[in-house]
């Protein structure tokens, strides 16, 4: 049997962690599949007087609402995930996902219900937000205390790009409908099938969880009886501070990246651009599937290389690629591509950000820390980030390629910063697996 120093996965950690990356998928596609069909959402849910940037924006922002309301949800499935299990609550999180889910594909249109189908909405986006929020942190802390010490950057990495293979899921889904349907096809009852798939999607997921096991790190805690015996979030607030800043910085360069080039950026080139929403799907397609492999090269290249050097390489190509593929789109199909898919390769450097915050906080409150800092700053960024870019457009077509090069810039100067300080080698020697 392998030791926990061992470099190599075993085969049930290749279960968990397929297992895991699967659910993860099937519940991040339900959160996010909205945004692929935003402007359709737009023009069925808001008074059709209104202007078309206004209505664009009321649309972003009942999206972004979903990421407000993760740091509720996230704390208290942390607070027991701390206290209880991770298993426990890494199955809770998807049956509160699927169920809104499959509510949104029978709402009523502005036009059947007037302000109610709006409100509607928002309160579903409200709910899948809860569910989110106890996910992420949850998963990555559920497969980092399974697997070998010196592999925890690759699962983390490999998990991240699970997570966001939902992402493309939702895009393959979006593209499969625009392209065998016309629009008027879709603005009448193509635009719920995805929101009916989800639903499915996220039972079968919580089937799925059920041939997972609790992590070893939480049952030695429980032998041990070294559980958290305050509140697991004083202790973060108290005595993890810098874990929290440095969890929260990282987490503003994961919401942002993948909300500005991976989410928005379809609608951006459709609306900007006039690209097909065929065309544009397309492309996002291949950009994702190069983001999954950035991500798993990104948690590769932490075990061998160290994560402040893979963050600080991974930023620099994240400032060139996304500048380029922002400032020369093109409707030529295999320019588009070539450009969007190496910007989504360079998203990738997002792989690193779950090795770092599972290594700043100890195993009795590391649920709990992840969960506060990544869910209020995913709030904080990855909800207003769609209504600040839209709102500078209106000054600026390059309005994304400087927010992400501002972002780009934030990431190097924390890979200095924890290279220089070696403050890397300091949060794994101070909060050990």
């Amino acid at each position: 049997m392998d030791s926990p120093t061992s470099h190599r996965l075993t085969r049930q950690d290749y279960k968990t962690l397929s297992l895991a990356a699967l659910g993860g998928a099937l519940e991040f596609y339900d959160f996010i599949i909205f945004v692929f069909f935003a402007a359709v959402i737009g023009e069925l849910f808001f008074p059709p007087d209104i202007p078309d940037w206004l209505r664009q924006l009321q649309t972003f922002a009942i999206f972004a609402a979903g990421y407000l309301a993760r740091p509720l949800g996230g704390l208290v499935m942390a607070h027991f995930g701390d206290k209880v299990g991770r298993k426990k609550m890494f199955s809770l999180s998807i049956l509160l996902m699927a169920l809104p889910t499959l509510a949104m594909g029978v709402l009523p249109t502005y036009e059947t219900a007037g302000i109610i189908a709006p409100l509607l909405m928002l309160l579903l986006r409200l709910l899948q937000g809860a569910a989110i929020g106890g996910e992420v942190p949850g998963a990555w802390v559920f497969v980092a205390e399974h697997v070998p010490e010196k592999r925890v950057g690759f699962a983390c990495g490999t998990l991240t790009a699970g997570l966001t293979a939902g992402i493309l899921l939702g895009s393959l889904v979006a593209t499969a409908i625009n392209s065998s349907m016309t629009p008027q096809t879709v603005s009448s009852i193509g635009w719920r099938l995805p929101f009916f798939l989800g639903g499915l999607f996220g039972l079968l997921a919580m089937y799925l969880r059920r041939w997972l096991h609790e992590t070893p790190v939480f049952q030695q805690m429980q032998q041990q009886k070294t559980l958290a015996d305050t509140l697991p979030l004083k202790t973060v607030l108290t005595r993890h501070k810098g874990g929290v800043l440095l969890s929260m910085l990282l987490t503003w360069l994961l919401s942002a990246c993948i909300v500005v080039v991976i989410l928005m950026a379809p609608a951006l080139m459709q609306k900007q651009h006039g690209i097909s929403a065929a065309l544009s799907l397309q492309a996002n397609c291949l950009a994702t599937v190069m983001l999954l492999a950035g991500c798993v090269a990104a948690g590769w290249l932490v075990d061998w290389m160290g994560a402040a050097k893979t963050l600080i390489g991974g930023s620099l190509l994240l400032a060139v690629c996304s500048w380029h593929f922002f400032s020369s789109q093109t409707a030529d199909a295999e320019g588009l591509f070539f450009n969007y898919g190496l910007a989504g390769l360079s998203v990738g450097v997002v792989g690193v950000v779950p090795f770092l915050m599972v290594r700043a906080f100890p195993a009795a409150v590391r649920f709990t820390g992840i969960s506060f800092s990544y869910n209020v700053a995913y709030a904080i960024f990855g909800g207003l980030t769609p209504i600040f870019v839209t709102l500078i457009l209106r000054v600026t077509p390059l309005a994304p390629a400087w927010y992400v090069l501002a972002l780009a810039l934030a990431g190097l100067l924390t890979g200095i910063w924890l290279q220089s300080a070696g403050r890397q080698g300091q949060l794994v020697s101070e909060t050990r697996l």
